[in-house]
């Protein structure tokens, strides 16, 4: 990940030319092809993120043909199957120099823009392709603004990568720790940040002060505890972990928040209770825009009756997303209020910025403060490609009514999307308790509508939420969205987990006092004794299992 400098490459290029005695033809034998991506209907300019390939399977790099531009380099692999090779340029002409022969340019920006793709042939004269980019929603003109809370982009790169994706918040991890009973500022990945927002523009920002423990060590050898963010701090944190309890302390003095990271890290069940976190990622670091990759993490948490897709090499990309999601309905069930976020760790695994990201609504117009406290608030819902606006009772996610006797509550949402929408559903206390079927949306414009307007009744406390899964035009992978959920308490009438729900949590964390006895200190491990307490009280009073 670099940002091109063309005259530098071109100089490289003739000098190894000569060394090698190459004939001068050879260095030649390139056709510069000049490229403008523009709004479809304004005819105006555009950042994007490009990929470019030729009809044999080369990957090419392009560079700004403007002094003023930039474009950033982006090449990550996992395998053969599941790597990402781009460029975001900013909204200039941009060039490759490339072989005779016929290519393929894909161009896309964020969720809000149809991908564009075009196949070009290259001779000997030179090209000059207009790539025309059409919008199918326009969020911000519906007061909904996107965000990524798991980046580990520069913070010199992120104004290029934030305007090609079309992202309005990122919070890079600055630092970051891999070992424990490390402070953040030693981390061997950490670079200092200050407590000072960055404008990209006026609604496109950056907050660089946060932080990533993730510990793959103890005491110099390896044994895995997991990861958890704490974002939007004011100062530097100086704790290690663990413990974590102080850590959450401090995080809450300086007003940030915790982020989860991933529900499946060893840690991570004994982290909700005690350190009562913020956010849960519903699209995670494993879920790219390539193939699925991480089909075998974790797999061995994967309880049995929870109905999670498998094939024969583990998790499918369908089955891990289901596997967060219930794991999520688990949490809320047992009165965790979790609020949604999404995460890409873009800069570390192949998948670009924001492909997964919140949407978190201001009516009023964009502010990053406003912003952070709509996604505490759960006013949001998370997305890898739909969108899912939504009201309960005309109030928006996020929302607590509260009740002396059984009521109801209406949801009233217009889903859109740029491919067709596969199903909508509703969820109360972890169910499906609603499925509107495909055949009722209509296509509007560029895209596809699903409009909802279903009242449920609530007999006792409950949460209610919907999401909904696209179907791309090929292939067999779905995008989905979710909304933060609405919490409805009744007076004398509580929600209750399941019993296999709290089975899984506590099994969890008796797993991982077994697994960290005699490497973690007492006090360490009282942290998840105190965790087990709680799973334990909850799993006394559960609902019988089905």
């Amino acid at each position: 990940m670099r940002i091109l400098n063309h005259r530098w490459t071109c100089l490289l290029f003739a000098q190894l030319c000569l060394l090698a005695n190459l004939p001068a033809a050879m260095a030649d034998e390139t056709t510069p092809v000049r490229f403008h991506v523009v709004d479809a209907d304004s005819n105006t300019p555009l950042p994007c993120r490009v990929y470019l390939r030729s009809a044999t399977g080369t990957d090419y790099h392009v560079e700004s043909a403007d002094s003023a531009g930039s474009a950033v380099t982006y090449d990550v692999k996992r395998s053969a199957e599941s790597f990402e090779k781009h460029t975001t340029v900013s909204a200039h002409p941009f060039t490759a120099d490339l072989p005779p022969g016929d290519y393929t340019v894909t161009v896309e920006r964020g969720k809000e823009y149809r991908l564009a793709k075009k196949t070009i042939t290259v001779g000997t004269a030179p090209v000059e392709e207009t790539i025309r980019l059409q919008r199918w929603v326009n969020m911000a003109e519906r007061g909904w603004y996107s965000g990524d809370t798991h980046v580990h982009r520069t913070v010199a790169e992120l104004p290029n990568v934030m305007l090609a994706e079309d992202l309005n918040v990122a919070l890079p991890l600055s630092y970051w720790v891999r070992d424990a009973y490390t402070p953040p500022a030693q981390g061997d990945k950490s670079v200092p940040a200050k407590a000072e927002l960055i404008r990209v523009d006026a609604t496109h920002v950056i907050w660089p002060l946060n932080t990533e423990y993730e510990l793959f060590s103890v005491n110099g050898k390896r044994h895995t505890l997991g990861a958890v963010f704490v974002l939007n701090q004011k100062q530097p944190l100086r704790l290690a972990a663990p413990p974590v309890a102080p850590i959450a302390a401090e995080a809450r003095r300086q007003g940030a928040l915790l982020d989860l990271d991933k529900h499946s890290w060893p840690w991570s069940m004994m982290l909700v209770p005690v350190m009562d976190v913020d956010l849960f990622e519903l699209s995670n670091n494993h879920i790219w825009r390539t193939q699925f990759f991480f089909k075998q993490w974790t797999i061995e948490q994967l309880p049995p009756g929870w109905e999670i897709e498998t094939d024969g090499d583990g998790f499918t990309e369908r089955g891990w997303t289901d596997f967060g999601l219930k794991t999520y309905y688990a949490l809320l069930n047992c009165g965790f209020n979790m609020r949604p976020t999404a995460g890409t760790a873009s800069g570390v695994h192949p998948v670009p910025l924001g492909f997964g990201r919140v949407y978190v609504h201001l009516p009023d117009g964009f502010s990053y403060d406003k912003w952070m406290a709509g996604l505490d608030a759960g006013q949001s819902f998370v997305t890898t490609g739909p969108m899912l606006p939504a009201t309960f009772n005309g109030k928006p996610a996020g929302t607590t009514f509260v009740h002396d006797a059984p009521t109801s509550v209406r949801i009233e949402a217009t889903v859109l999307s740029d491919t067709p929408l596969e199903s909508v559903e509703i969820i109360k206390n972890g169910e499906i308790i609603r499925t509107i079927a495909p055949t009722a949306q209509t296509v509007v414009g560029n895209h596809h509508e699903q409009v909802i307007n279903e009242t449920i009744p609530i007999e006792g406390t409950s949460w209610i939420a919907v999401r909904c899964f696209s179907r791309p035009p090929t292939g067999d992978r779905r995008r989905f969205a979710h909304t933060a959920p609405v919490h409805i308490t009744i007076k004398d009438r509580p929600l209750h987990p399941r019993q296999f729900e709290t089975q899984f949590l506590t099994n969890l964390v008796k797993q991982e006092l077994v697994r960290n006895r005699g490497v973690l200190s007492d006090d360490e491990l009282a942290e998840y004794e105190r965790a087990l307490q709680v799973y334990r009280k909850l799993h006394a009073t559960a609902i019988p299992s089905r």
